[in-house]
């Protein structure tokens, strides 16, 4: 097991102290933004440094609410020259910076499309590649597909989040077929990651910090879709929620 420590404190954040973690997220996001951008303007960015800035800025995020992290599990090769996605639970905005900090490779969160329009973060991501796919557009999304699987040969890890939506108690809610679709399509190994103990630290539509939280990875056994077709999506599917379950364990919420 890896362990993360990054606080030993467990408390609840103070207004100055939300207000300070929000400024703070903000300001980090903005500078890595800005840093990718710049990087991208003079032709110097390149992979290696955009899973740098990643890993860069989550752990910064997660040092400003004191999370301690733990990784249990045996985490894939991803430099195999297989196509991986990681299929996580997601409880929290804090998802992706823990997936960024606590495994290895080159991760690309899944994203809306809607991100993709805010300023700087939007361009940032586009530039950092990370992949959306808009399914609602035929053509759009027969170009978004091809390109995410070629992102996937080149050794990009895809992150996504079958649920769709955050959890408010980190029980799994029903899962959406998008990324499933996406596995099938690109004939990719799935990797269940549950993330126990993240919806405590900022708790869905909430404004509710909670400082110091313990924060356990769990890494599942991988889920290969080769050779699959559309007519086992529904057993994939229940596949992987029987191990995010698993790796839960008898619920988040006891």
């Amino acid at each position: 097991m890896m362990r993360l420590n990054l606080s030993p404190l467990t408390e609840s954040a103070t207004l100055v102290r939300r207000v300070g973690v929000v400024l703070g997220s903000v300001g980090l996001t903005v500078i890595y933004s800005l840093l990718v951008l710049l990087r991208a303007l003079f032709g110097q960015l390149n992979r290696p440094i955009v899973d740098k800035y990643c890993r860069e800025w989550s752990a910064a995020l997660l040092r400003l609410v004191r999370a301690s992290l733990s990784v249990r599990g045996e985490v894939p090769d991803f430099s195999d020259g297989r196509r991986y996605i990681i299929m996580s639970t997601h409880a929290s905005h804090y998802d992706i910076p823990v997936s960024f900090v606590s495994l290895p490779g080159s991760i690309r969160m899944l994203a809306k499309k809607e991100l993709f329009s805010i300023p700087l973060l939007g361009q940032a991501m586009r530039a950092a590649e990370f992949p959306s796919i808009d399914r609602s557009r035929r053509n759009r999304a027969v170009q978004d597909l091809e390109k995410a699987r070629q992102m996937m040969e080149s050794g990009v890890v895809l992150w996504a989040a079958p649920e769709g939506t955050r959890s408010p108690d980190g029980r799994l809610l029903p899962f959406k077929k998008g990324c499933f679709h996406l596995a099938l399509d690109t004939q990719a190994v799935i990797v269940p990651v549950a993330i126990r103990g993240i919806y405590r630290v900022l708790p869905a539509r909430s404004w509710q910090i909670n400082l110091g939280q313990p924060v356990d990875v769990r890494v599942g056994a991988p889920i290969d879709t080769a050779g699959k077709s559309k007519e086992d999506l529904v057993a994939i599917m229940a596949d992987v929620r029987c191990s995010l379950e698993a790796l839960l364990g008898n619920g988040e919420a006891e």
